[in-house]
């Protein structure tokens, strides 16, 4: 049986983005606290943002490179359901913060031209003796700034063994996130510039097509079986 692809939307940042990533069917939601972002909230406009957020929905904190401190002064006033470390992060330091707030964690490896197969497994493998609250990777595009790329990498280095575990970023929209899905068969895709109507605004239309798109990779796939 084909598993369905899970669907975070991230970089939201008004009630209306939070009530339409719902209803278009999101699994998580990613609210971010880098102060360089134009998606960038603080703990209380995240705590108030998540105070009607229904049941079974996980909300997701992105910090780069946050002190513990930092990270739990935002719990403290946002009840997040993970974390994301997006910056550089070393697997001892995601295993610290994880621990002292008892959080799962996702840590993205944004992907150079040069990074291979065996670098992506070799930072799993760290991060999964580094913590039981690892979650997985989350594959990003690198480019100089933190935060998401809004840039496509090259997901034929993604191994099969690994895909069914990663979170898949990078650059994703409407137009390409059937084919990402169908080639590289992530565990989760994860989205933020490709439903904006401008830099930091989402667009409830195009969360709407996004995840419609993920379920028409995910019925493809039901239909043909294996990579």
């Amino acid at each position: 049986m084909t598993q369905r692809t899970r669907i975070k939307l991230c970089g939201l940042s008004r009630p209306e983005d939070i009530q339409a990533a719902v209803q278009a069917g999101a699994d998580a939601i990613g609210l971010v606290f880098y102060d360089k972002s134009p998606r960038y909230l603080t703990a209380a406009q995240a705590g108030l943002l998540l105070a009607g957020l229904p049941p079974y929905i996980t909300a997701v904190g992105l910090f780069v490179n946050a002190s513990p401190d930092a990270v739990q002064d935002v719990l403290r006033q946002a009840p997040l359901g993970a974390l994301q470390f997006h910056g550089d992060e070393s697997a001892a330091q995601c295993a610290a913060i994880a621990a002292l707030t008892r959080r799962p964690y996702t840590c993205a490896l944004r992907v150079k031209p040069a990074t291979t197969a065996a670098d992506l497994l070799e930072c799993d493998r760290v991060h999964r003796q580094a913590s039981p609250y690892f979650s997985g990777l989350l594959l990003d595009t690198f480019v100089d700034a933190y935060g998401g790329s809004g840039k496509v990498f090259d997901w034929s280095i993604v191994p099969a063994e690994l895909a069914p575990r990663v979170v898949l970023s990078g650059g994703l929209n409407v137009h390409n996130v059937t084919d990402a899905v169908r080639l590289v068969r992530p565990h989760a895709v994860d989205v933020s510039s490709g439903i904006e109507r401008e830099k930091g605004v989402k667009d409830a239309g195009k969360m709407q097509d996004f995840v419609r798109a993920v379920q028409a990779a995910d019925a493809a796939q039901a239909g043909h079986p294996g990579r």
